[in-house]
């Protein structure tokens, strides 16, 4: 016989399979909500600094963990009023997306007294939660209709999928035709339309209600913009040059890439000249600075066709490859307000070929700023091209004198770390053989960068050059290098020869008539460095001789020196991530006497955000999982033959004997391995779709595309077999990619852009179609076995998610971006182990 507990159980299960899914509603609801995620990363990199806002914002992702615990303990009222509490939350997400990044940025947090002001963690800590208010809402919405819609968890999970892809493209287009903050109130209202749709699909949609939504979405999207129009932190290089009596912004442009900012000041003037020799007392003109998101700057020079190009431009360091090389032809890479491309003119290039990656930096100084530069991208001796550093290298069949990397980043914000997370493909082994292979016989390959001390840019930069000489098969490339520093910056020249007497003179004579000190060249004697700007020990030109005397000596110090300055490659693009593990506790304990100065808040803000999303998921898996508990104990009392009491004795098997455990580590293993392979992929990908914004935007939306599509096809299989096969086939493949992807797409570089997209979608397509089976068929399983559990197994899901977005990155700091494939290879296998339907016999779909 049955128990009433069996018959309320097949009674809410008719309910839900009688319920008609909101799949257009999901579908919009999560292209709103992939939008505004991606927008609000944007946003933020406006008030605080990239790495504090991936720190804010993938915290505030645990809102979907939240929601999978608040489904699973009000599992019944929700039920009851899914339709109500569907459209609901759709609606507060909408309403909520544009409130809580107003409320957020008001207030006053900043992230650099979070060691020693008691006000900034609690300040934190209400960001967290303000921001984590819409994605709960939107999480909820989602995770009530795959809890209560039984029979369609495939299509709901397919129209998830599909929508999330849509809503990068929807991101990216709104910042190019949009304002962040008016794209912020337009993805808002998507929100609350998409409750509108829903209330549609789900049935006994009154007018009046239908009305008040139309009319909220209409509100929000004309939000005003003096709410919620970005507010940069008062620390931020731009908030301080506004601050200077004079200062006005002279023009603004707004695009994916960037918030770019033109500030000009005619009472007291910008005059930016990177370690300007102390030598010289000729004063740069009349400057412009730029910012990217109220950082750099990088700055616009005043010129005039009519008279000589400005002098002080050979009296920066930079200006040292000039000096050896005598170049004709110069490529500067990062071209920005174009100061390295008015040095090459004025120290006698006669072309110049400037590449920026950001076309509003460009279309700046070649519109409003043309006439302040001396139409210095309209000349005929300057070609400009908007595109990515390398990408440009690699399809160019020209060869260059001198190749310049243009120094971008403030010196503020280099000291300061927080570029240590920041993928950079431009400083790599394998790009610089790429430049190598580019420049002329007697060429060479100049790279500026702020001084530090300790040591670290200049020794990196030093180890990839000799990496990558001895890769082009150079037998002494010791004897291709050439460094100098001044007070603030220092320069490292590569050759494509080795240096001939007539250069070292040449170099020598320049330092000595600009006070910059020699740090290397081959055959420098110690009492040739430190000479003009003392340092208390002559610390560059001793750690130059120890990377350049012997492949044996190199060795030794790496292993020995506590800052990283091992070369950064393809597979691990971390340039600028310099803190060694081993040297934290010590500098930590020097934090009161300099030692924070040291402190790469980057790669702190990663371990931070690991750890609090460690400890956050553990508490929102754990609170749900001990009230179910309490509800009801884990046992074989929900079979399909309802024989209960000592028959289970007599059973071979129990199917819902420890599918806690299971559940929890399916659906983690899941989330982890799926977002470890976006995240891989989409690093992968810049190089060959020379762009980062082209990257993102195919690679989340191939993904995500396919993925929904491989899960909408789900239903057809039965769960195990689809399950192990899935696994089976994405572990194959990933294996197979994170070896022969790199060579492949190398050899396919040449191809045009619509074909290099072509081929990456190719690529992706089986992969992210098995990668959309196994979620949905393991929601299945647990809706047959223990349905209570789905809300749950949701959050376990999302939970996940939030905490591998911190360690994949971590994983591929130290270990490489193959390495982070691989083991999400390694998950899928985990999770097809721990199938919650293992065990259990079903047929057809299930």
């Amino acid at each position: 016989m049955r128990t009433e507990a069996d018959s309320a159980r097949r009674g809410h299960r008719t309910a839900g399979d009688a319920l008609r899914a909101p799949r257009i509603g999901v579908g919009l609801l999560s292209s709103a909500v992939l939008a505004y995620e991606v927008l609000l990363t944007r946003l933020f990199s406006i008030v605080l600094w990239h790495h504090f806002a991936y720190m804010v914002i993938s915290l505030a992702l645990l809102g979907y963990g939240a929601s999978g615990s608040a489904l699973t303990l009000c599992r019944g009222a929700v039920e009851k009023r899914f339709r109500v509490v569907f459209v609901g939350a759709a609606a507060l997400f909408g309403v909520t997306s544009v409130g809580a990044f107003a409320v957020g940025q008001r207030l006053s947090f900043n992230p650099f007294e979070l060691l020693w002001a008691p006000a900034q963690p609690a300040r934190l800590l209400l960001l967290y939660a303000i921001l984590a208010v819409p994605f709960f809402f939107a999480a909820t919405a989602i995770g009530a209709a795959l809890s209560v819609c039984r029979g369609g968890v495939s299509a709901l999970y397919a129209a998830d999928l599909c929508g999330a892809g849509a809503g990068s493209l929807v991101a990216i287009a709104l910042l190019t035709v949009a304002s962040p903050h008016r794209a912020l109130a337009l993805i808002g209202a998507g929100g609350v339309l998409a409750a509108v749709v829903a209330a549609r699909e789900l049935g006994r949609a009154r007018a009046a209600p239908t009305v008040v939504l139309a009319a909220v979405a209409l509100a929000v999207a004309l939000a005003p913009a003096s709410w919620i129009a970005p507010r940069p932190s008062q620390y931020k290089a731009l908030s301080q040059a506004l601050r200077v009596s004079g200062a006005e912004v002279v023009a603004e442009r707004s695009g994916p890439l960037g918030l770019v900012t033109a500030v000009a000041n005619h009472k007291i003037p910008f005059r930016q000249a990177p370690g300007m020799s102390l030598a010289t007392a000729i004063e740069p003109p009349e400057q412009i600075a730029l910012f990217t998101d109220g950082e750099g700057p990088t700055v616009v020079t005043r010129s005039d066709l009519r008279e000589p190009l400005p002098e002080y431009l050979a009296y920066l360091t930079s200006a040292m490859p000039y000096a050896v090389l005598k170049p004709r032809s110069v490529l500067v890479l990062g071209a920005g307000g174009g100061s390295d491309v008015l040095q090459a003119l004025r120290l006698g290039a006669r072309g110049v070929d400037a590449v920026e990656l950001n076309r509003h930096v460009v279309e700046l100084v070649s519109g409003e700023l043309a006439g302040f530069s001396g139409q210095l991208y309209g000349r005929r001796d300057v070609t400009i091209s908007v595109a990515e550093a390398r990408g440009f290298v690699a399809a160019s069949s020209k060869r260059y004198d001198l190749i310049q990397v243009s120094l971008l980043d403030s010196f503020a914000v280099a000291g300061g770390g927080l570029y240590a997370l920041h993928e950079s493909y431009l400083y790599t082994v394998e790009a610089f053989e790429l430049y190598l292979q580019h420049l002329t016989p007697g060429g060479g390959l100049a790279i500026t960068r702020w001084l530090s001390l300790p040591p670290r840019d200049t020794l990196k930069l030093a180890n990839t050059a000799i990496q990558a000489l001895a890769r082009c098969g150079l037998p002494a490339p010791a004897r291709h290098l050439l460094v100098i520093r001044g007070w603030q910056t220092t320069t490292i020249l590569v050759l494509a020869r080795p240096a001939t007497s007539d250069q070292i003179a040449r170099l020598k004579t320049f330092c000595a008539e600009r006070y910059f000190d020699l740090a290397y060249y081959p055959g420098i004697a110690l009492a040739e460095a430190n000479r003009f700007n003392v340092l208390d020990t002559p610390v560059y030109f001793e750690a130059l001789q120890e990377l350049t005397v012997s492949a044996h000596r190199r060795e030794v110090f790496l292993q020995r020196y506590k800052f990283f300055v091992a070369p950064a490659t393809d597979d691990r693009p971390y340039f600028f991530r310099f803190l060694g593990l081993r040297a934290l506790p010590e500098l930590f304990a020097l934090r009161a006497r300099g030692g924070m100065a040291m402190l790469e808040w980057g790669y702190l803000v990663l371990l931070g955000t690991l750890a609090q999303a460690l400890l956050l998921s553990v508490a929102l898996i754990l609170l749900p999982l001990l009230a179910l508990r309490r509800r009801a104990p884990e046992r074989c009392d929900e079979r399909r033959d309802g024989v209960t009491g000592a028959a289970d004795a007599l059973r071979p098997s129990c199917p819902t004997r420890g599918l806690r455990a299971r559940s929890l580590g399916y659906f983690a293993a899941l989330g982890a391995a799926f977002l470890s392979l976006e995240i891989a992929f989409m690093q992968k990908l810049i190089l060959f779709l020379s762009h980062p914004l082209h990257a993102t935007a195919v690679v989340l939306t191939g993904f995500l595309v396919f993925a929904g599509i491989g899960s909408a096809c789900s239903r057809r299989w039965s769960g195990g077999h689809a399950v192990a096969m899935a696994a089976a086939g994405i572990s194959a493949l990933t294996a197979v990619y994170a070896f022969a992807l790199p060579a492949a797409f190398s050899r396919l570089l040449a191809l045009p852009e619509a074909g290099r997209i072509a081929v990456t979608f190719a690529v992706l397509a089986p992969l992210a179609f098995l990668m959309g089976i196994p979620f949905p068929k393991g929601l299945e399983a647990l809706q047959r076995l223990r349905p209570a559990l789905v809300p749950w197994a949701w959050g376990v899901n999302g939970c996940a998610s939030v905490v591998t977005a911190a360690g994949s990155t971590l994983v591929a700091i130290h270990a490489g971006h193959r390495a982070v494939m691989l083991g999400a290879a390694i998950l899928y296998g985990i999770a097809a182990a721990l199938y919650p339907g293992r065990g259990q016999t079903s047929g057809g779909g299930a």
